[in-house]
């Protein structure tokens, strides 16, 4: 049987977008994604649950992504899960996580069209923007920006 891994999520930012460059030039952005989920309990009073993930961008997809996107917007992520792991450079402890790599994103609200902060605006040239052109899956999975801090 063939593995799949893909990943679809709807949520909005928690945090401005951060963009960061490799060593080699290369456009990475990362930002904070909260997803959630209603649903009714056994005593059927109606429960809400909230998560948060971590997602990362490369490339054009990450320049368009911290150009247009802010925190609170609604965004589709499409994309992989990566699993991180690194040794923390202040304790020597083994750390990691599970994180997305958006593939493509679809901006989904239109954002303030008043809103005078440089992201945000509704104005995006794209509403949906596909990397499948891009670099392959794994290409920069070895960049990272100080082998202390998490890689995303």
């Amino acid at each position: 049987m063939a593995d799949l891994n893909e990943v679809r999520l709807i949520g909005r930012l928690t945090r401005d977008p951060e963009l960061r460059s490799t060593p080699n030039g290369q456009s990475v952005c990362k930002f904070g994604l909260a997803t959630g989920r209603k649903y009714k309990g056994q005593d059927g009073v109606l429960c809400e649950e909230t998560n948060f993930v971590d997602v990362s961008c490369w490339g054009r997809l990450a320049e368009t992504v911290n150009q247009y996107m802010k925190k609170g917007r609604q965004i589709y992520v499409g994309g992989r899960l990566k699993f991180e792991s690194w040794e923390d450079k202040q304790t020597g402890q083994k750390r990691s996580k599970l994180n997305v790599v958006a593939e493509n994103v679809q901006f989904l609200d239109g954002g303030d069209r008043h809103d005078n902060n440089e992201r945000g605006g509704n104005d995006h040239p794209h509403t949906q923007m596909d990397t499948s052109y891009g670099p392959k899956p794994g290409a920069y999975e070895n960049e990272r920006f100080d082998p202390g801090e998490p890689p995303f």
